[in-house]
């Protein structure tokens, strides 16, 4: 995949649920390059230009297509995860990046592993997630987009080696059946 063309060729279009809650939740203010320094600094990892430039067109929420197939069964289904939303890169939304409920209480209180970021919460409400895996590339590196379940022993799933691969490989759930 071609680095220099984050989503070439990408239909963001129907990308996004367009309901009260998912705005209310998830959306942060507009994406500025000083928020994004201040969340990368406050996390201490450089985020992949693909989850910028996805949150760029809205800065957290709901996609509507929302399941990952899986080719091992996760405590949510046999073949797949779901996702509930997107973090928004800012601070003032609960579920944002550095929100009340964002990345520092995942790892330092619900004790998930200290991988990277956590990007996508799941309907399970804590018990299962997604996050930008940051281990075998350093902070600075691309990471690779992992599902980390808690009722499996935080059991670490690879979903994809980047995070616009993982976009573009989710689906709507009625296509896994």
């Amino acid at each position: 995949m071609d680095r220099n063309k984050i989503f070439e060729d990408f239909d963001f279009s129907g990308f996004w649920e367009n309901t009260d809650e998912a705005i209310e939740e998830y959306q942060e203010t507009d994406l500025s390059s000083s928020s994004i320094a201040i969340v990368e600094q406050k996390l201490g990892f450089k985020l992949p230009k693909s989850y910028i430039e996805l949150l760029s067109t809205r800065n957290g929420g709901v996609p509507s297509k929302n399941c990952f197939p899986t080719s091992t069964p996760t405590s949510w289904a046999d073949n797949h995860i779901q996702i509930s939303g997107f973090l928004g890169i800012g601070m003032e939304k609960e579920n944002s990046l550095c929100g009340e409920m964002g990345n520092e209480l995942i790892i330092e209180e619900w004790g998930y592993p200290k991988l990277g970021v956590y990007i996508c919460d799941c309907p399970s409400g804590g018990h299962d997630i997604v996050m930008l895996d940051y281990s075998e590339c350093g902070a600075d590196g691309e990471p690779r987009v992992v599902h980390v379940d808690q009722e499996l022993d935080y059991k670490i799933t690879v979903l994809s080696n980047d995070f616009e691969s993982f976009v573009r490989g989710l689906v709507n759930e009625e296509s896994l059946a």
